[in-house]
């Protein structure tokens, strides 16, 4: 069976809003209880998505707050509380008992309660005299935000900067890779399988792979665990692969501008939580939804503009041709005389066509939406150029350089700051080997139209730390990356590993061929240094070849941010596989392109490269 993880953690919110009562086929508890639910604001995150206001009221929650905001007491109902478990919100719970706001607490945290928390919330308790109230505990692990049903975040923000923060201390380090492992923990045991984790050795990713598996091994030791896979079978037909990758790999795909429609309206209008707001005709704002529940956001996601463009139109040509043939079938005819047949006719037409209504209805709406969208992205992508600019990087990436006359036309022509900045950066990234004068040139254009270079800077510091790695002898090697990791946190791993790690000649994304070649499971030079983790086997057996692959399902993590462009080739590789196969693609934060270089140029500055007087503007 297909792994969906929408479908599940929808599952688990179900239970836990009807009091973690079993439901049953329609979704709802077989008793109705009204009740109060409570939120935090991460909380919050990881519901939008997934259920709507409607869904709440099927599941009897009349009101709903934010766990910090002043609330009345209303009494004779139960409360559902869903939040992260930290001090702030353990002090809440316990205020709130004392002062007997609700009848009943069934508290449920969003991932395991630490002990300390567990115990403070106890001692809380008992000292205010409360602890009746409280009717269950229990642990969620649900701390992760679904945006689609192989889409998912961790909302943990600037993780990117955090790794590599060159003043950051081993400790901090270790509380982000624990925070990321928790994370991931939640999305397997709400998919309840155990996976084969494969990731490249060295930095973020093998931290993270290696303590996912010492976290699951601890758990499977468990009586009652979480996992419902039966005994520990080697076969990997059963079991998922999870891939591993930290941003280095390929800080491209986080810079780039992109054509197609889903990283557009994404980096262009915004795109949060499946949400975005873009200007009204009149004046205000006007605010979408764009989810599964889009037939045509589904089925156009990965078009560029151009074809989305005309499949707006084709649709609307469609309905038009649609609601004439209703108007023509109820219409009726001018005759002279009455005739009985007709009525009868004409009864079932108008039947049929108060039928059809709110699917036309429901049809025209979907249609002036991205009628909407679309104009909006196209205001956009005249003013800024937008095309010109992802046709040239895709060109920059496949040959491996531009043009001098070319470059400089792109950077003194349209666009933002922050569109000039990232272009002069995908330049760094994908030239290999840049003369010095061309490198100032480019800086002095920069310069020129005031934006803040210390992201620019960062990657090419990062980029001649690499250069000079390379061609270091094997003796002094070992001090240049002591020196560099000093320096620079993790990211001397992988950074611009070269033009091999950008586009293949059919514009395939690194990480898209590298997950291809691991769910295979072949002999490759590209993927036979990478670690296999089996959380299952033994861990003084070696790795066996059947954990290798094939594999049919693989979930793909990235830590340090992520993008639609990579969850869009994603699932265009597990689409063209025969049979189909699947593939979850998640990330510690979904990033624009703006937000990864803001955060590229934050590590700039905390290194004292680059200027800061002209902080980068949209």
């Amino acid at each position: 069976m297909a792994l969906n993880l929408r479908q599940k953690q929808t599952e688990c919110i179900t239970r836990m809003l009807n009091l973690n009562q079993p439901v049953n086929s329609t979704g709802t508890a077989n008793e109705e209880v009204y009740k109060i639910l409570i939120y935090d604001k991460y909380c919050q995150n990881i519901l939008s998505p997934l259920i709507h206001v409607k869904d709440l009221r099927k599941h009897g929650v009349t009101l709903y707050f934010l766990i910090d905001k002043d609330r009345k007491p209303v009494h004779d109902v139960p409360a559902v509380y869903f939040v992260q478990s930290n001090q702030s919100n353990i002090q809440r719970i316990v205020n709130d008992a004392s002062h007997s706001l609700y009848d009943s607490f069934h508290l449920n945290f969003s991932s395991s309660i630490p002990r300390p928390l567990l115990e403070d919330l106890a001692s809380g308790l008992l000292n205010s005299d409360s602890i009746s109230r409280i009717s269950k505990v229990h642990d969620q692990y649900l701390e992760f935000v679904t945006l689609e049903e192989n889409l998912f975040s961790l909302a943990q923000k600037s993780s990117y900067v955090q790794l590599n923060d060159p003043s950051a201390g081993d400790r901090e380090i270790e509380e982000i890779i624990e925070k990321i492992v928790s994370g991931l923990f939640c999305v397997l045991a709400t998919l309840a399988v155990v996976p084969i984790i494969r990731c490249p050795r060295g930095g973020p990713a093998e931290m993270v792979a290696s303590a996912l598996d010492q976290r699951l091994r601890d758990h499977l030791l468990s009586k009652n665990n979480l996992f419902s896979e039966g005994g520990n079978f080697a076969s990997s037909f059963q079991r998922p692969i999870l891939c591993i990758f930290d941003r280095t790999f390929d800080l491209s795909v986080g810079i780039l501008h992109d054509f197609r429609y889903r990283p557009l309206v994404h980096d262009v209008l915004g795109l949060k939580l499946n949400r975005l707001s873009v200007p009204g005709e009149k004046g205000g704002t006007r605010s979408y939804e764009l989810d599964s529940f889009d037939p045509f956001w589904v089925a156009n996601g990965s078009l560029e503009f151009p074809e989305v463009a005309v499949e707006i139109e084709t649709q609307l040509n469609k309905y038009k041709k649609d609601v004439d043939e209703v108007n023509r079938r109820t219409g009726g005819h001018e005759a002279d005389e009455f005739d009985g047949q007709d009525l009868i006719g004409n009864t079932k037409h108008l039947m049929n066509a108060v039928n059809s209504l709110p699917e036309l209805t429901e049809r025209k709406q979907v249609i002036d939406k991205h009628t909407n969208i679309a104009t909006v992205l196209l205001g956009e992508i005249k003013e800024r150029s937008l095309d010109s600019y992802a046709k040239k990087e895709y060109d920059m990436m496949a040959r491996g350089g531009i043009d001098r006359n070319e470059l400089l036309s792109v950077l003194k022509g349209k666009g933002t700051k922050m569109d000039k900045l990232r272009f002069a950066i995908m330049y760094l990234i994908s030239t290999e080997s840049i003369p010095q004068s061309e490198v100032e040139m480019v800086e002095a254009a920069l310069r020129e139209f005031e934006v803040d270079t210390s992201a620019f800077q960062y990657v090419k510091k990062i980029k001649s730390l690499n250069v000079s790695f390379a061609s270091a002898n094997s003796a002094s090697r070992s001090n240049i990356v002591d020196w560099a990791e000093k320096l620079y946190g993790q990211s001397i791993s992988a950074v611009t590993a070269g033009v091999k790690n950008l586009l293949s000649s059919d514009r395939q994304l690194a990480l898209t061929r590298t997950v291809e070649a691991l769910m295979e499971g072949r002999p490759n030079p590209e993927i036979d240094s990478y670690v296999l983790y089996d959380p299952r086997a033994p861990k003084s057996s070696s790795a066996a070849s059947h954990l290798k692959g094939p594999f049919k399902e693989a979930i793909v993590f990235m830590i340090g941010g992520g993008n639609y462009v990579e969850y869009g080739s994603l699932q265009e590789l597990a689409l063209r596989q025969q049979p189909v196969k699947h593939v979850i693609y998640g990330t510690t934060e979904i990033l624009t392109g703006v937000e990864f270089v803001e955060q590229l140029g934050l590590l700039g500055q905390k290194m004292g490269l680059g200027s800061s007087s002209a902080p980068p503007t949209q």
